[in-house]
């Protein structure tokens, strides 16, 4: 038995219930595995049907296709609809459904009412190979919107770049042209002086134009790649503590108040840790910087659910409209306060791709003049 407890003759799996099974490699995970595994191996006995075990890490399309939010997973694909169980309880689940699912697949040999797509499908391939099939045809899938979006984010890029790029140039330039009349029309000392002021503001504007092509090439960059994602065992208390030690300066300068909300009794959360860092200090940064001097940034940390941990960073920064809270994630949409402010915007866009890789969720709540606050959740190691 390598990837199921009971394979059915291909061209009959049409009558057979059909289940696949998402599992993770955590090892608090495996006992509650072999405890469906057990249970459905009893069943066979008594009923014909196929089981799919599938790891999460190798078919990541098929977690997102089947929206599954956690793992260990059942999904029933046949007979139709599809319906998913999900949770520490997934023996309990089975007893209430079982019996119903044996009659609906019962109903479905009586009446021969299939899907023809499916039926077609299901008739010609053993299970394994649909399941590669319709994982091959979501990934292409995917891929195509992907091009799409990086296609549209170039076009927005460039032309942000070409408008962001004007200011400082016309500055630098206007600096420049300045150094060359007072060359000719004012006595030594004052030429010294003004120079030297002229020297300063054409080297801060070069300075603007070189962080914003750098931010832009790493930001774009760090957007379009595909996430190589390393999940371990990690505790979350212990890399914000290091992620405030080196934000400290920054808070220092604009004398921002910071409070820490963080349970002692947090447990471990299942991420890649570099990830999540560059979420959280994201976050961060973006409070820091549209919070006042003298102003206040909270982060606070909750034990959500026995699955999920909630993670939220609030400013008293100028908030952000109710009709925007969800183009902020988009990569390149920026608000119009932002426009005197150095920055693309990229970095909610990363946060929200990172969160997602993890099945978890990011949101803002804000008001206007009031503040914001970003929330996302991450999964509890079990």
């Amino acid at each position: 038995m390598k990837d199921s407890l009971k394979l059915s003759d291909p061209n009959a799996q049409h009558n057979t219930l059909q289940l696949l099974l998402f599992i993770d490699d955590r090892r608090s995970s495996q006992k509650n595995i072999e405890d469906i595994k057990n249970y459905l191996h009893d069943l066979t006995k008594e009923f014909d049907f196929n089981l799919e075990v599938i790891e999460i890490e190798k078919h990541p399309h098929l977690v997102e296709h089947f929206k599954l939010v956690a793992t260990p997973a059942l999904v029933k694909i046949n007979p139709l609809p599809k319906q998913t169980l999900a949770g520490s309880n997934l023996i309990g689940q089975l007893k209430k459904w079982w019996y119903r699912w044996q009659d609906s697949l019962t109903k479905q040999k009586q009446e021969n009412r299939y899907n023809s797509e499916t039926s077609v499908l299901q008739t010609c391939l053993p299970s394994s190979d649909l399941i590669r099939l319709t994982d091959e045809i979501f990934t292409l899938k995917q891929e195509k919107e992907e091009l799409k979006k990086q296609l549209k984010f170039k076009d927005q890029i460039l032309a942000m770049l070409a408008h962001d790029l004007r200011s400082p140039l016309a500055a630098a330039s206007m600096a420049v042209e300045t150094m060359e009349l007072v060359q000719n029309n004012q006595n030594s000392q004052q030429k010294e002086k003004l120079q030297a002021k002229l020297y300063q503001q054409a080297k801060r504007q070069f300075k603007i134009m070189d962080n914003i092509i750098t931010e832009l090439l790493e930001t774009s960059k760090t957007v379009s790649r595909q996430l190589n994602i390393f999940p371990i065992e990690f505790d979350l208390a212990t890399l914000c503590q290091e992620i405030f030690l080196t934000l400290q300066p920054q808070l220092e300068q604009k004398k921002q108040k910071f409070i820490k909300d963080i349970p002692q009794d947090l447990p471990s959360v299942y991420a890649d840790p570099e990830l999540i860092r560059q979420v959280i200090v994201n976050l961060l940064e973006n409070a820091i910087k549209y919070t006042p001097k003298n102003g206040q940034i909270a982060i606070y940390i909750l034990h959500k659910t026995t699955q999920k941990i909630q993670v939220s960073i609030n400013d008293n920064g100028p908030g952000i409209p109710e009709e925007k809270r969800e183009r902020i994630f988009d990569g390149h949409f920026r608000l119009e306060r932002d426009e005197t402010v150095d920055g693309y915007g990229i970095g909610l866009a990363l946060c929200r791709k990172v969160i997602n890789s993890h099945y978890g969720q990011i949101w803002v709540d804000s008001k206007p003049h009031q503040g914001s606050c970003f929330h996302f959740t991450l999964p509890v190691y079990r």
